[in-house]
């Protein structure tokens, strides 16, 4: 395999200044980010097709936290499913039953029906293995006349939704590419397995896990406008007015009004690279991966692939020439490897630098004997994870390499500034500050607390990843707005996002069943715990 050349230099300095000058992002930079993803925010409520694909959810509304009630939810999104048993307690909080499932390379890659035949397969484990009273213990094998479990499907990938239970795949990402799917109603492919299988379970609600995430904070924290997942991947969901949404000219959502969750499917967000601050090191990724050209942004800040540009990086250093820059010129099997480079990697490096986990700060000394500990710590890191031998690595090379990570790690938090930026000024939150101090005055929300919910491994446990992130912010929408901005780690999106929305399926069915298809008027539903729920989606069909 052919590695990024290191860019030639006379000296070790210059290579290392052309690699900072690649990963660093100034803020004009960042301004144009920010612009180029409020046009592409537009042009998606305006037309299907777009990459970014700002995709309605037919959620309308987000929870206030009274809501009550046990449901099951199932999540596909990445290296493991997830089947779980949520409970809602009414009071922002919730408990919870779950059990994981490993999801196979064949898997990810074989017929789409033997991969929902797994997901139904695992659901059936879970109600056998783990009964509840809610549920029961022969559920999943019940006779015909008895009533069906209510599931949602948390989906974390490219989805048309078309109603609250309906959606289409886009198209595969995270690694996923099972064949025969994209085009198909993921919905109707899991209810088919179940009915394959006589288990008596309906898939009621779909659900993306950035939706869910923006559910759950909502639910815990009585509030929420924008849900986020910086994790293995990246995607955000907002509330947005149902009057933008204007590609939904002929849906009878639209006479109805009010807001409506709005999937964007950030990841995709410039597919064209014409604002993204792209190196060699990218492009390099892109091409060799399973979908050059698409989920641009993604590549750039998402935890599945930072690691593999740190590889490209290191080897391009290792392979300099007429002088090797890393570890004497050796490399190891693993780091030759594509994908061999886990972005946990590059995390357990910084926590050894900041002193952070399972690194206590070194003992008392001179700050250059402080240094060279928190450099050995770095050496161990890098001969264990990368298998490298250890009289290859000195302390020149860990200082190098943690500088390596650190700027692609502080370029991907800073460009996802970028994207809650777009979100806040798209929704008239914020201004951006491109043209130095501007007035708050007139903005939605002004002077209120403005709730983002988070998930993802980046988020919640890559060293400063948050702090970056808020310093990007605010240089992008100023002081005042961003210390409003409420950033809260969203607890289990992906399970209880799922049951508050199959909540509103089931509510949704009964209302029909009573009343006749667009016969309920939802805007007027008034809580009362634990019988009601405190939003609702609208009909969509």
């Amino acid at each position: 395999m052919s590695h990024t050349t290191a860019l030639h230099g006379s000296a070790k300095e210059d290579i290392l200044e052309s690699l900072y000058n690649q990963f660093t992002i100034d803020d004009q930079r960042l301004f144009k980010i920010t612009q180029t993803f409020l046009s592409e925010i537009s042009d998606g409520l305006s037309s299907y097709g777009r990459p970014m694909a700002m995709i309605p959810t037919f959620v309308k509304g987000v929870p206030d936290g009274s809501e009550t009630g046990t449901f099951l939810a199932l999540d596909l999104g990445g290296t493991n499913l997830r089947v779980c048993e949520v409970t809602l307690l009414g009071d922002k909080t919730f408990s919870l039953r779950q059990q994981k499932y490993k999801v196979s390379e064949a898997l990810k890659t074989g017929e789409v029906t033997t991969l929902f035949d797994y997901l139904a397969d695992s659901v059936d484990a879970f109600l056998t293995d783990t009964p509840s009273q809610g549920h029961g213990s022969h559920v999943s094998h019940a006779d015909e006349d008895s009533p069906y479990v209510s599931l949602a499907l948390t989906f974390s990938f490219p989805v048309e939704q078309s109603a609250l239970d309906s959606g289409v795949l886009l198209t595969w990402t995270k690694g996923f590419s099972a064949k025969n799917a994209v085009g198909k109603d993921v919905v109707k492919l899991l209810q088919d397995a179940f009915d394959r299988k006589h288990i008596h379970v309906k898939c009621v609600a779909l659900v993306n896990d950035t939706v869910g995430a923006l559910l759950s904070r909502a639910y815990t924290s009585g509030g929420c406008i924008l849900g986020a997942i910086f994790g293995t991947g990246t995607n955000g969901a907002y509330v947005e007015e149902v009057s933008k949404i204007t590609k939904l000219s002929q849906n009878p959502t639209v006479a109805a009004g009010g807001e409506m969750i709005v999937n964007t499917e950030w990841g995709g967000f410039n597919n064209s690279r014409s604002a993204l601050p792209t190196t060699p090191y990218d492009n390099k990724l892109d091409r060799e991966s399973i979908n050059p050209r698409f989920q641009a942004f993604e590549k750039f800040i998402s935890g599945m692939y930072l690691g593999e540009i740190a590889r490209s990086v290191i080897l391009s250093l290792i392979d300099a020439a007429p002088k090797p820059l890393l570890f004497g010129g050796r490399s190891s099997a693993l780091l030759n490897k594509q994908w061999g480079l886990d972005t946990a990697v590059l995390s357990e490096i910084e926590e050894a630098w900041e002193c952070l986990g399972r690194f206590s700060p070194p003992a008392q000394g001179s700050p250059e004997a402080q240094k060279e500990e928190k450099l050995r710590r770095i050496q161990g890191v890098l001969a264990h994870r990368l298998e490298l031998s250890p009289p290859d690595i000195s302390l020149a090379d860990a200082d190098i390499v943690r500088q390596v990570c650190n700027l692609i790690a502080s370029r991907a938090a800073r460009m996802s500034a970028t994207a809650v930026a777009a979100i806040l000024v798209h929704t008239e939150r914020a201004r951006l500050w491109d043209r130095g101090e501007q007035s708050s005055a007139g903005l939605k929300d002004e002077g209120k607390r403005i709730g983002v919910g988070v998930d993802g491994s980046l988020v919640e446990f890559y060293p400063n990843f948050q702090t970056k992130l808020r310093a990007s912010l605010r240089a992008l929408v100023g002081p005042e707005v961003e210390s409003r901005v409420d950033i809260g780690m969203a607890k289990d999106g992906s399970g209880v996002g799922a049951a508050l929305c199959a909540l509103v399926a089931q509510r949704q069915s009964q209302a029909n069943h009573t009343n006749g298809a667009y016969g309920y008027d939802y805007e007027d539903i008034k809580v009362t715990p634990p019988t009601e729920v405190a939003y609702i989606s609208s009909l969509s069909r």
